[in-house]
């Protein structure tokens, strides 16, 4: 916008005053020569007349310019256009010698029009450069909210910034440094709220199931210990995930086709339908117990809802990837995007024919996110459900 309104400014200019070109330049160089000539006619003592021209180099393009101009006016002159000094000067012939007279530098080659494009030129590098410091100063705190998100680790808390540098970006650090510690507490009293719900519900539940021992009728005490198990397995589970997303257990370097075996044997023990079709060989770093929760609650997740389960782990440059595919009905698609979210059930009909509190897959996901890796789970080509497990692997 600047480059535009100076280049319409400068042309607006340049055809007002319409400045000579070098041709045009030579016409009163050529009445010039014609006043000194006249001058020597009338009053010769005023004239300095040398005996030869005057040295330095010769400018013979304006030399011949000069003499075509003084030719068409009727008084042809072998007039010599010479720079000496880095001046010009101009050289006329007389019958007695020289007349020398410095002239002034006549327009560049390419007249105006080169001036212009220099101008605009100069005008553009400048505004490239004050657009530049202006736009380094706006993108400052962009670029810190960037490498702040970027930053964020798995308890999806944002990390303490150092507030240096220019005033945008000690205002950016300082509001992000407000967020982060408004998180944590609002994470913390939220884990401490589910952690505190499912310690107190062990006293009622624990009454309940004293009373439940005491009903008569077997078939109604067989459905209120079932019931109150499953309250249990609720509270157990709530109490797992606020573990899980407060824990700080060190990771260790573990081969993770040793780990799925291993979980395997012991689900096939436990009568599930699981099968172990491929295992490269994959080393991982993780917390071995955290891990092992997880894939074992994705493994038997399958084998419940998808009938049996086929897992595989493969080694690919840097990720170890496991694949655990079902033969069950699938997810619907447009519920599909919710399957981490807690309690989620895809068929609330169903319900009740599997136990578990339906965070199975909420701690899955949070232990493979703090291991940096990531969980997908889609429905498969024919039928079923795919979950596909990506971690970091350790270089070997």
């Amino acid at each position: 916008m600047i480059i535009s309104v100076v280049s319409v400014l400068t042309g607006v200019l340049v055809y007002l005053f319409d400045p000579p070109d070098e041709r045009q330049a030579i016409a009163p160089l050529a009445e010039q020569i014609e006043l000194l000539e006249k001058v020597m006619r009338v009053a010769p003592t005023l004239v300095d007349i040398q005996q030869k021209p005057a040295g330095g180099e010769i400018e013979p393009r304006l030399t011949g310019w000069l003499r075509d101009t003084l030719k068409s006016r009727g008084m042809p002159r072998d007039v010599v256009v010479s720079r000496k000094d880095d001046k010009p000067v101009l050289s006329i012939p007389v019958d007695r010698g020289w007349i020398i007279t410095p002239i002034p530098d006549l327009p560049p080659q390419g007249g105006v029009f080169n001036l212009l494009l220099i101008w605009l030129a100069v005008i553009a590098l400048g505004a490239l450069a004050v657009a530049l410091l202006f736009a380094n100063r706006m993108v400052k705190p962009l670029v810190l909210l960037e490498k702040a998100i970027e930053s964020v680790g798995p308890d999806a808390l944002l990390p303490e910034l150092v507030i240096t540098g220019p005033a945008e970006v000690r205002v950016a650090a300082k509001a992000l440094n407000s967020l982060s510690r408004r998180l944590k507490v609002a994470m913390e009293g939220r884990m401490r709220l589910v952690a505190a719900a499912g310690h107190d519900l062990r006293t009622p539940i624990t009454r309940m199931r004293l009373r439940a021992e005491f009903v008569e009728d077997d078939e109604d005490r067989a459905m209120w210990l079932k019931d109150i198990d499953e309250l249990d397995r609720i509270a157990d589970s709530a109490i797992l995930l606020v573990r899980e997303e407060s824990g700080k257990s060190s990771p260790e370097s573990l081969r993770l086709d040793n780990l799925i075996s291993e979980l395997v044997d012991e689900l096939r023990t436990l009568s599930y339908d699981v099968t172990l079709v491929r295992s490269d060989e994959a080393v991982v770093r993780a917390n071995r117990t955290g891990l092992s929760r997880a894939f074992r609650n994705l493994l038997i997740n399958a084998a419940t809802h998808g009938n049996r389960a086929r897992v595989s782990v493969r080694s690919e440059l840097s990720e170890a990837v496991v694949v655990i595919e079902d033969d069950g009905p699938g997810i619907p698609p447009d519920m599909i995007g919710q399957v981490f979210e807690p309690f989620f059930r895809a068929d609330r009909a169903r319900t009740k024919h599997f136990e578990g509190a339906g965070l199975g897959l909420t701690i899955a996901n949070e232990i493979v996110q703090r291991a940096q890796g990531t969980i997908k789970i889609e429905n498969g080509p024919w039928r079923g459900l795919v979950q596909t497990v990506k971690l970091p692997a350790e270089p070997r």
